[in-house]
């Protein structure tokens, strides 16, 4: 596993950018980099399951492991879903199992910085370093607007 770090100063309060990256309507704007019609499914409380899909149903099944609001979360990524099942047995999903994703969000010149800090498996790492610097811009924009 490779550790990635992105991070991105938005001129908006944390608790506007929290929002901005939580709520179903903004969330579904900003993943659109990681793939058109991404969605999330969860309460983003700490200990409950997430599930992260595309349009077809199919994604990644995770936990909250944290959640302190406008401050930190953290995300750990336990299996994924094809055609509705979840698999967190298979050795493809155990070779990256555990993964975590964290966002941290810092007071900084009247705004937000915004730090993810991420697991990644080092074959998808260029995939990452190219989506995630056009998903933050998104977040940024929106946040910034709203």
């Amino acid at each position: 596993m490779e550790k990635l770090k992105f991070n991105i100063h938005i001129n908006a309060p944390r608790e506007k950018v929290w929002k901005c990256m939580l709520e179903d309507k903004t969330y579904r704007i900003w993943t659109e980099a990681f793939h058109p019609g991404s969605y999330a499914v969860t309460d983003w409380q700490k200990g409950s399951k997430a599930k992260f899909l595309g349009p077809e149903g199919s994604g990644m099944v995770s936990r909250i492991a944290e959640n302190i609001p406008n401050e930190f979360l953290s995300i750990e990524h336990l299996g994924m879903i094809v055609n509705g099942v979840e698999d967190t047995n298979s050795d493809e999903v155990k070779a990256w199992a555990g993964a975590h994703e964290n966002y941290t969000f810092n007071n900084s010149n009247g705004g937000t910085e915004l730090i993810i800090e991420m697991d990644s498996d080092e074959k998808y790492s260029d995939m990452f370093n190219g989506m995630w610097p056009k998903a933050l811009e998104k977040l940024k924009e929106l946040s910034e607007s709203n």
